[in-house]
């Protein structure tokens, strides 16, 4: 069903070490608005949604797991070459004994991921609202991920991923207007 390349969807470069930026960038692998939750909550949905939105749905979702990629990527190069001392001035030090340097689904309060975070309700367009403001929810998190970092290496990806959160939520809308205008159409039999 998919092809996979060896490589990220945007290259992911860091300037230095920095678990506090590492511990921030888990709300977006394991938080509510985090991109698993998107990658599932658009997977799962489809398979309740008129055929003409299927593919945008799998779509989206596909390129949310590719987003994941890329915030456990960062999160890897932000971490490699830390000390146990430095994971702890950066209040790492829970989540290293509890998962050393494995990435977990967890927010960046060390809560970990639920699926209590998504949502199905059924109907089409209750979804794609739901879905629109997961988006923006996201693009907000990427904008304020950027403000906590002087890297400009780790801003450009954080960049790139804001933006494709706005695209997604473009995307919602136009399948939502798309849903509104059949419901309104005249029926024939």
């Amino acid at each position: 069903m998919w092809v996979y390349e060896k490589k990220l969807q945007y290259p992911v470069r860091v300037s230095k070490c920095d678990p506090r930026m590492a511990r921030l960038l888990l709300e977006q692998y394991g938080g509510a608005d985090g991109e698993l939750a998107a990658a599932l909550r658009y997977m799962n949905q489809r398979y309740a949604i008129p055929d003409k939105i299927i593919g945008l749905l799998t779509d989206i979702s596909t390129e949310e797991f590719a987003h994941l990629e890329m915030i456990a990527t960062m999160v890897y190069k932000l971490t490699k070459d830390l000390s146990i001392e430095q994971l702890k001035v950066a209040g790492l030090d829970d989540y290293y004994v509890s998962h050393d340097r494995a990435l977990f689904y967890t927010n960046a309060s060390g809560v970990p991921w639920t699926a209590a975070y998504i949502q199905a309700k059924g109907d089409p367009i209750a979804d794609l609202y739901e879905d629109i403001a997961a988006e923006e929810k996201a693009r907000a998190t990427y904008q304020w991920l950027i403000d906590m970092t002087d890297d400009v290496d780790l801003q450009d990806s954080l960049k790139f991923l804001r933006e494709r959160e706005v695209v997604h939520s473009l995307r919602f809308r136009e399948a939502v207007e798309i849903l509104k205008s059949e419901q309104g159409a005249k029926k024939v039999f």
